[in-house]
């Protein structure tokens, strides 16, 4: 039904269906279908005007919700079929020594740089706070790539002319062994039919468990060396392999791996030796990793944090604000007693938060917000004025 917004009722009128004739209604579906057809030059399609604005992204707090949305449905469904054909748990009768975890869904609407709406994904996971330390868990920690050292490959990756390579593992956490007994729910809208009674035995980890960090990259890791891989000593998510003069460095940060080396061959054989493992996509060359976008190319390799900073803006309500040429004025001095007022120190602390890991690619900034750093327990009006103008 197609309803004009001038649209004015007669409630005196009524509907006769039967004097309506059936050429009408094709005649109204062929305009329907005349609406998204190849548009002429220098107009768009109203649907890659919406996926190209910066809409709020909705996104269901729980199965309720969720449950009546196709997409989400099928997001699901995709994880659920991960889980089985990973064979992460296996269904058993209630055990009487142990009581089962509970499980939720957590929904998440994948964005590319531009924000445009990349996937819909469901995650199982699990409610890691029920564990109980030495009962269901010990250690708990796992190594990531630090962002140096991400920075250090990419200008290695410059000087010598190689490209970068992303890879991500699908459903990481559910590829690493466990070695503690742990049993858990059956999810919502999901339940086996007919063995309702039953749990689930977690053969490997799932998403909250304390320990699936660490079983992931104990997995990994594993691997990694049987591939004859040489761990850094000084960074543990750092492997290189090299074969006579040819050399291949990859660097690990939760489930994305950063490949790079120099012979395009060698790299291309292992990631047909991972994808034999684990469930993997094979990403091309490194467009977008850790907030940054990276661009590359015969001049080299860019990288910049434009939608972070956009980001950043739009969190502290700053997106009409006027540029500055410097950060900070030279003869600027902060002082901790100045007589101020102090401001919020949670939005304080957050800015200063967001404007450190914006330094990875702004190296101009970084003296400012060591400066503002020293401020975080005494937050006065003066340095909430000079964090703006940063």
């Amino acid at each position: 039904m197609i309803v004009s917004r001038d649209i004015k009722f007669i409630e005196t009128e009524k509907w006769n269906f039967k004097d309506v004739e059936k050429s009408a209604g094709k005649e109204i579906v062929q305009d329907i279908d005349d609406i998204d057809e190849t548009p002429v030059r220098g107009t768009k399609l109203l649907s890659n005007i919406y996926q190209s604005c910066n809409v709020p992204v909705l996104e269901p707090a729980e199965f309720e919700e969720a449950k009546h949305d196709l997409k989400w449905i099928d997001a699901m469904k995709e994880e659920l079929r991960m889980i089985e054909k990973n064979q992460t748990w296996e269904l058993v009768d209630m055990p009487t020594h142990k009581k089962p975890i509970g499980v939720k869904w957590v929904y998440r609407t994948k964005l590319n740089a531009d924000g445009t709406i990349n996937k819909h994904k469901a995650r199982l996971v699990v409610k890691g706070y029920a564990q109980i330390f030495s009962v269901d868990f010990l250690e708990t920690s796992a190594p990531v790539a630090r962002l140096d050292t991400i920075r250090m490959l990419l200008a290695v990756a410059a000087q010598k002319g190689w490209k970068i390579f992303q890879l991500d593992v699908k459903s990481a956490f559910l590829n690493g062994y466990l070695q503690e007994e742990i049993f858990v729910e059956q999810q919502k809208g999901f339940v086996v039919g007919g063995e309702e009674e039953k749990v689930y035995l977690l053969k490997k980890a799932l998403y909250r468990l304390k320990q699936a960090p660490r079983a992931w990259y104990s997995r990994i890791d594993e691997h990694l060396l049987k591939l004859d891989f040489k761990k850094s000593l000084s960074e543990s998510t750092l492997y290189i392999r090299n074969s006579n003069s040819d050399y291949i460095v990859v660097s690990l940060y939760v489930d994305d791996l950063f490949v790079t080396g120099n012979n395009p061959s060698m790299i291309d054989k292992f990631k047909a030796e991972m994808m034999k493992v684990f469930k993997m996509t094979d990403l091309g060359e490194m467009s977008y990793f850790l907030g940054m976008e990276v661009q590359q190319n015969q001049r080299g390799i860019f990288i910049c944090q434009q939608k972070y900073a956009k980001e950043i803006l739009k969190k502290f309500k700053m997106e009409e604000c006027k540029s500055m040429p410097t950060p900070m004025n030279v003869k600027e001095k902060l002082c901790k007693e100045d007589g101020a007022d102090k401001v919020d120190e949670a939005i304080y602390r957050s800015l200063i938060g967001c404007l450190m890991y914006l330094t990875a690619t702004r190296p101009a900034i970084m003296h400012v917000v060591s400066l503002l750093s020293r401020f975080m327990h005494m937050q006065v009006k003066f340095t909430s004025r000079l964090r703006k103008e940063l």
